[in-house]
This record gives C-alpha cells, structure tokens and sequence, in this order.
C-alpha cells in the first residue's frame, strides 16, 4: 500500500496508496462539519494504515488544516505523515478566486505551517492555474519553497498538460493532482497520458464523486446549507436518475462478481487504473470501515470493459467537474 511520490524524481517521498481528502472536512460548501468528528477521522485513517493527508486552506477557509495539524499533533509520529495541502486560492466575504501571485504562494505557506502545526509541507501543491499570473511566476515562487526545504515535493492540481509543461520548465512537478472516479474520466483525454508519458505520480481527487459512489445516496437525499451538490449538475433531477441507476447497477456487479460494494468498486478501479494516490474523502471514522475491502482482489481487463458497458448504458447524459472551477480574482484585487 505504499509507493513514491514520483518514480522518477530526486524525492524519495513514500506514501498509502490510499489517501485521505479533507475538502468535507472543512465544512465549507459541504453544509457544514462536527469539529470533534473530523479531527476522529483524521485519527481513524492514520491508525488504519492511510498515511497521506490531502488538504487546503480554502476547505473551510483553513479550518481543515487547523483540523488536520490537531490530528495529527495528537495521533504523534509527524515524520510518518505525508500532508499534502495547497497554494494559490484567496476568499472573500465567504467567495473563493484564484491567486498564485508569489506574494500570495509566500503568505499561504507560512499559514499553513501555523495552522498544521509543522516546519514543513511533504506535498505543496498549486490549487488552480491563475490565468492573472504567469505560471513561470508560480512555479518559480514554489521553486525556492522546495530548495529551502520548507516543501519536500511540489504538486499541480487542476492543470491542463500544456500548463504542466510550461509549470515544468522552471520548477520540478512529483505530482499531479485531478479530479478522476468512475464518472469523471475527463483526464483520460489529455492530462492522464501525458502524466504517464512523463512519469510523473497522480492523485485522484475526488474518487466517491461526491458521495454518489458511496453507495449511500437515494432518490430523496437532500442537501442543505451552502451544500456544493445543491450546484452539481449530477444531482439535479434528470441527471440525478441517471447516475443513481448507474450506481446500482455498479453494486450489483461489484456484489455478484467480487462479493464487494459499490465504494470499494470504486477505489480499486482508480488502483487497477495505475493511480499512485486515491483521496477518500469522509467526516465521520465509520465512513471509512469498507478500507479492507479494497485491497486483496483486482479488476481485470474484461471486468472494466463490463464496466464501461455499463456505465454507457445507464449515464446517457453525462457530464464532469468543470462546475467546481474558482474564477480568476476580482479586477479591484489583481
């Protein structure tokens, strides 16, 4: 369950296979969190063998790290934590716009550190292009974080392979990090085999789709508060159908061929994909009891291309991520 940051790289970062998101966490656009809870999760995840941490100060405009420097404080052994959080993301009045300015990547980091309670950052990953700032600006900003030592790896999230491979010729990039699970594949396209190409480490955000593939959604699931869903085009009526439909028939083959759920379908697709790190986002430590469940077994080729078959079948109108993207910053405060 462990791997490399980067096969190829001087960093000689190891981490879970399986990682812990903490976007919910944060409770921010996520209808709210149990404080208590989360910093259990956290807990329950280290103690179950996950060792890698994903966060950011936008989840929760730093409550998440604030959660996850608590957790990890309490749960000891810092050096056996890779946390991996992020830069370039500023809030205002609650609305979140991209700035990767070096003066906002040098402010975030020195936050960050405070808020997680350590002297430095395994993973530091550029949250969002910002199309304002030139990515040779960024990436040389986060550059001197990593010769310092302050940043042991440096990652890009959100990037198209073009702002990777512009991001690329001034700084080193370990890891790649994307929105990809059974419904999102839009990587597939582009970013996923130019990463491969390259050699580079992927971490798929995202893997339960926003719960969908939890296998716990019903057709009267509400979502309340500032509850990101309440905008996800999966869950509006028409496409919400689809996607349920799709769900159950994915658990109905997880059950009659692997004797498995729907949840740990999902993950081990990701794994048998070849993704380095799969987030697991969850809030409570019970969410996280199928982890067993994923490992010991593996899809083949025929089982995927079931699976592909499938999914044709039942998501007629699919659609991806684009909804979640941060606008560029506000003219006043470029």
């Amino acid at each position: 369950m462990t791997m490399p940051a980067n096969h190829r790289s001087d960093t000689t970062l190891v981490s879970s296979r399986i990682g812990l998101g903490t976007w919910s966490i944060g409770g921010s656009m996520w209808g709210g969190t149990d404080h208590a809870d989360a910093v259990k999760t956290i807990r329950a995840a280290l103690e179950a063998g996950i060792t890698l941490i994903d966060t950011a100060p936008a989840y929760g405009f730093g409550r998440a790290e604030e959660l996850v420097g608590r957790a990890v404080a309490e749960h000891g052994a810092r050096e056996r934590v890779v946390i991996a959080t992020k830069a370039g993301l500023a809030w205002r009045a609650g609305a979140l716009y991209r700035d990767a300015s070096p003066g906002r990547i040098a402010s975030d980091v020195e936050h960050s550190l405070r808020r997680l309670k350590t002297d430095y950052i395994d993973i530091y990953q550029l949250h969002w292009p910002d199309p304002r700032v030139p990515l040779e600006r960024t990436a040389a900003a986060m550059r001197t974080l990593y010769e310092r030592g302050t940043v042991r790896a440096i990652g890009i999230s959100n990037a198209s392979p073009q702002e990777i491979r512009t991001f690329r010729t001034v700084a080193p990039v370990h890891v790649v990090q994307a929105p990809y699970n059974l419904f999102e594949r839009g990587i597939e396209r582009d970013v996923l085999p130019y990463v491969e190409r390259q050699g580079l480490s992927v971490m798929a955000a995202g893997a339960l789709c926003r719960g969908l593939l939890s296998g716990r959604m019903r057709p009267d699931t509400t979502f309340s508060g500032d509850d990101l869903r309440q905008a996800d085009p999966k869950f509006q009526p028409r496409r919400y159908r689809q996607y349920l439909r799709a769900v159950a028939a994915l658990d109905r083959f997880a059950h009659d061929r692997y004797g498995k759920t729907v949840l740990a379908l999902a993950l081990r697709w990701l794994l048998d994909r070849g993704i380095s790190i799969v987030l697991w986002g969850a809030r409570k430590p019970e969410q996280l009891a199928p982890i067993d469940e994923v490992f010991g077994w593996r899809l083949d080729r025929e089982a995927r291309e079931d699976i592909d078959r499938l999914l044709k079948a039942t998501v007629t109108d699919p659609v991806g991520s684009d909804f979640m993207a941060p606008p560029a910053r506000p003219t006043a405060a470029a």
